[in-house]
């Protein structure tokens, strides 16, 4: 409306003029009625044909790294008489008075995991009495995938002494390596599964040959997949930062130990672990999934069944320490990965800000 404002002003000292026989006042009412048609004409001969062409990056990123993002501005039949462009990352306007076209590189980083979606760039242009403008805004819904970084393992205190060629060797591998007792092994049954020529009558379930007379033998622990197993609990976080400190000790412990020889990742809300083999082979969908894990329920119980080696509970709770959960278990060592400290606890390791903790088996005839 400033313009129509000006150019009725004008008009109005023109007749004036007329009506007082003034012809002084010809001069800035013809001037002021010249200076709005040409802002409108300018800035809307500029804006004509304008376009905001903005080139993102990869689908994904790792916090803290670097992405790229290229945008060009484009003016239509006149230069810009005034205005800038509005790059939300970007954190400050770009003046583009007096250009034909703008081209702006940056490199973006994102503190913080998740998907994030890159809000539009938009262009302003106006003319240098700030009369009249023409907004355009660019195309958007471009989505960015953040993943969480992977931080080297280290021994405790360690700072970054004694990482090692892949970042750290702070998991002491007789640890990582333990089995379960043979006596513990003996007392925890995993399930059943056809009977097997030669397998001892110990091991033979008598009640299912009684009721419907099929052989079948018990499955032990011992038996049970080796590889380290990996829990992350979303549950009950201290706060977001400890929410995403626990991912990344999650994400870190999976690469070094699926480099290591391989091991497998229990993810919130799935029933079965993800294994990981040595060539990281499976890393890629896991790196994906942890970019995108929310505060929610701990694992149930029912997924957590027996294991041969190594289990890490990696959580952003404390206060509480090792969950029942993983007391209970039967593996062959039990971890506790927090960011919090556990008084009392001897420390294994520590990973992006937590800390991993050697946690002693309740035995279930004791277990409150």
């Amino acid at each position: 409306m400033r313009p129509l404002a000006v150019a009725l002003f004008g008009l109005a000292l023109c007749l004036m003029g007329a009506t007082f026989d003034a012809a002084s006042l010809y001069v800035p009412g013809l001037g002021l009625m010249a200076v709005a048609g040409a802002a409108v004409a300018w800035v809307a001969i500029a804006a004509s044909g304008a376009a905001i062409d903005r080139r993102v990056g990869p689908h994904t990123v790792t916090e803290e790294e670097p992405y790229p993002l290229r945008i060009e501005v484009r003016c239509g039949g006149l230069p810009a008489p005034g205005g800038e462009l509005v790059e939300p990352l970007l954190g400050w306007p770009v003046p583009m008075a007096g250009r034909w076209s703008r081209r702006v590189r940056i490199n973006v980083r994102f503190s913080r995991r998740g998907r994030k979606v890159l809000e539009p760039a938009r262009l302003t242009l106006r003319d240098p009495l700030r009369m009249f403008s023409r907004e355009l805004v660019g195309s958007g819904g471009d989505e960015v995938l953040v993943l969480p970084r992977v931080e080297p393992v280290m021994t405790p205190g360690g700072g970054g002494a004694g990482a090692g060629a892949r970042g750290g060797a702070g998991i002491d591998p007789g640890v990582m390596g333990r089995r379960l007792d043979a006596s513990l092994a003996e007392l925890e049954i995993d399930g059943l599964r056809p009977y097997r020529e030669g397998t001892s009558a110990s091991r033979i379930h008598w009640p299912t040959v009684a009721r419907r007379g099929e052989m079948l033998e018990r499955r032990l622990v011992a038996e049970l997949d080796s590889a380290p197993l990996i829990v992350l609990d979303p549950s009950g976080a201290d706060s977001e930062e400890a929410l995403d400190m626990a991912v990344r000790a999650a994400a870190s412990l999976c690469v070094h130990l699926g480099q290591s020889g391989g091991c497998a990742i229990l993810l919130p809300g799935e029933r079965r672990p993800i294994e990981v083999g040595h060539d990281l082979s499976g890393w890629a969908s896991v790196h994906g999934r942890l970019a995108l894990v929310e505060e929610g329920p701990a694992p149930p119980a029912s997924t957590l069944g027996p294991r041969g080696g190594a289990v890490m509970w990696v959580t952003g709770a404390g206060g509480a320490g090792a969950p029942r959960a993983l007391e209970r278990m039967p593996a062959g060592a039990r971890v506790f990965v927090s960011p919090a400290v556990v008084p009392n606890a001897r420390a294994l390791f520590e990973v992006a800000g937590c800390t991993g903790y050697l946690v002693e088996r309740v035995r279930r005839g004791i277990a409150a």
